[in-house]
């Protein structure tokens, strides 16, 4: 028999219910608060491993891009590699430029200030820079042949050669809803609990599905792309990589944050808390 007079009466079902959007709020933001304290060097490390972890987002697509024969059903099933990047990446917690276009801008909107105006800017060009460098190391590696063989690289080529079919404007537009759903995660993630391994996975597939444009991966194939001699540097820096950050920014800080915020805004102000 199990001894309940340890725990208070409802207890229990407290611990069953999900967080109200304002507690999400709260997690969300105070999770974004300590990134914005973190010394730079944690914040630029911690990114670059982001952003070589990720690259197993597109190897595993390579592999099994490979291994399947040339139908019409492949891509939903290479698809499904997508999330693994992202699960090593959120579950190892690491620094995600996507994933902190909302844990840093919610702090930012609830108490605005020039300190946490700084503080996010900084954050955001040291976890980008960082992660940008980590998916460079990547794609040259997945160039040079030092990630798998020539098969697996030629794989990898041709799946990222996908990205090449959208000019900047049709890039950056496709990007704003890559930068919502990759927000979407990180708000629900609290609430989760012990299932975030099926909502990362669920997510991040929807994301890879419809071929919304996320920047990091995308700059891992960007990066390829241009060490493999497919493009240049002009269009793999301003038609691939630009418009697709300048997207996920809209979609993560410009709108799902500012949304966000603005569902729990009245309780907090009715609450005294600003």
């Amino acid at each position: 028999m199990v001894d309940n007079a340890s725990n208070p009466p409802g207890e229990d079902v407290e611990d069953l219910k999900a967080a109200d959007a304002q507690d999400l709020h709260k997690a969300v933001r105070e999770e974004g608060e300590e990134e914005l304290d973190r010394p730079v060097s944690s914040l630029f490390f911690s990114g670059l491993a982001a952003g070589m972890a990720i690259a197993s987002s597109l190897i595993a697509e390579g592999a099994l891009h490979h291994a399947l024969p040339d139908t019409p059903w492949r891509t939903i099933i290479v698809s499904l590699c997508y999330p693994i990047g992202f699960l090593v990446v959120i579950l190892g917690r690491m620094q995600l430029f996507t994933e902190s276009t909302i844990t840093a801008m919610l702090p930012l909107v609830t108490k605005p200030s020039g300190w946490a105006l700084r503080r996010t800017l900084r954050l955001w060009s040291v976890v980008l820079g960082a992660n940008l460098i980590g998916t460079a190391l990547a794609g040259g590696m997945i160039a040079a042949g030092l990630l798998g063989g020539s098969e697996l690289r030629t794989a990898i080529i041709e799946v990222s050669m996908a990205i090449t079919e959208l000019s900047p404007g049709a890039t950056f537009v496709n990007a704003i809803p890559a930068g919502f759903m990759i927000a979407i995660l990180a708000w629900s993630l609290p609430n989760a609990r012990e299932q975030s391994f099926l909502v990362i996975v669920a997510i991040t597939y929807v994301v890879a599905i419809a071929a919304f444009s996320h920047s990091i991966v995308g700059s891992v194939e960007a990066w390829l792309l241009l060490f493999s001699g497919k493009v240049g540097v002009a269009q793999a820096l301003g038609g691939l990589m630009v418009p697709a950050i300048l997207g996920n920014l809209l979609g993560g800080a410009g709108l799902f944050a500012l949304l966000a915020h603005a569902q729990v805004r009245g309780e907090m102000d009715g609450q005294g808390e600003n």
